[in-house]
């Protein structure tokens, strides 16, 4: 017999992703509309989330937001990531060697997850950040995460997400998709011309690990003055370099663990 979800839990999820969704917060009269419940339910479900922290509530405007503690375990959680944390070195020598924004991302539901940013020095910022999701097929990162993956399992994720059009440069034909998937696994970097965002480019490079699926994707961003056609292939060669050097991080910390477990303890 399959376990019974609880209602409130239920409900109380689709209030933090209803938020989430949200710029500037929203009151309690919003959610109960938004989600067709009624007020004293939602109420109720508000406040609980508000005591433990997990949203914050303006007084002058009435409207809830994420608190301080969702944010601390999102970060605990990030920060647990293995490939996060062999990444992090790496990707800082990437960003000083380019003067660009590298971004590390990894595969969850159909979608391309960034868990680390490193930004360059300066007032200009990416509108980017950290448990961004992104589509597959008009990102380096996301191609670069699909790139390996078996015919059926490709097959299955545009099935699910079809490939829609972020502007005129958005690859949403499924052929030539897998066309320009098949040219950058032998180039050994996936590139993102203008595709997602008019204006921007990014290069990326999957994340191998031991078994030699992809674990994450490394990439870097800028403006199409930054990533131009004279020093495409050079900033290319970087990224792929770090995306091998992360991996040979996670393999190093892999083998440092297996010796550990298998160290004999002192009596």
């Amino acid at each position: 017999m399959k376990t019974p979800s609880v209602p409130a839990v239920e409900r109380a999820l689709a209030i933090l992703e209803l938020l989430a969704s949200s710029r500037g917060g929203m009151t309690l009269p919003e959610v109960a509309a938004e989600l067709r419940l009624p007020k004293s339910s939602v109420h109720c479900l508000l406040v609980t989330l508000e005591r433990g922290r997990y949203l914050y509530r303006n007084d002058r405007t009435s409207r809830y937001a994420f608190g301080t503690r969702l944010f601390s375990l999102a970060n605990l959680s990030l920060s647990g990531l293995q490939i996060r944390q062999c990444a992090v070195p790496h990707m800082r020598t990437l960003t000083e060697r380019t003067g660009l924004t590298t971004h590390l991302a990894i595969l969850e539901r159909n979608e391309a997850v960034l868990v680390e940013k490193v930004e360059p020095p300066g007032v200009y910022k990416l509108a980017t950040w950290l448990g961004k999701r992104m589509d597959l097929h008009c990102t380096s990162l996301g191609k670069a995460l699909i790139g390996h993956l078996p015919e059926q399992e490709l097959a299955r994720v545009f099935r699910e997400t079809g490939l829609p059009r972020h502007n005129d440069n958005s690859i949403v034909s499924v052929r030539k998709l897998e066309e320009e998937l098949a040219r950058s696994r032998q180039l050994g970097y996936y590139t993102d011309d203008e595709e997602d965002e008019i204006g921007y480019r990014c290069i990326g490079a999957p994340v191998f690990d031991a078994s030699g699926e992809a674990a994450g994707a490394v990439s870097i961003s800028g403006t199409t003055t930054q990533v131009r056609e004279d020093n495409w292939k050079s900033v290319a060669k970087e990224v792929v370099r770090t995306a091998e050097a992360i991996a040979r991080s996670m393999a190093e910390r892999r083998a440092h663990a297996a010796r550990e477990i298998e160290a004999p303890r002192s009596p």
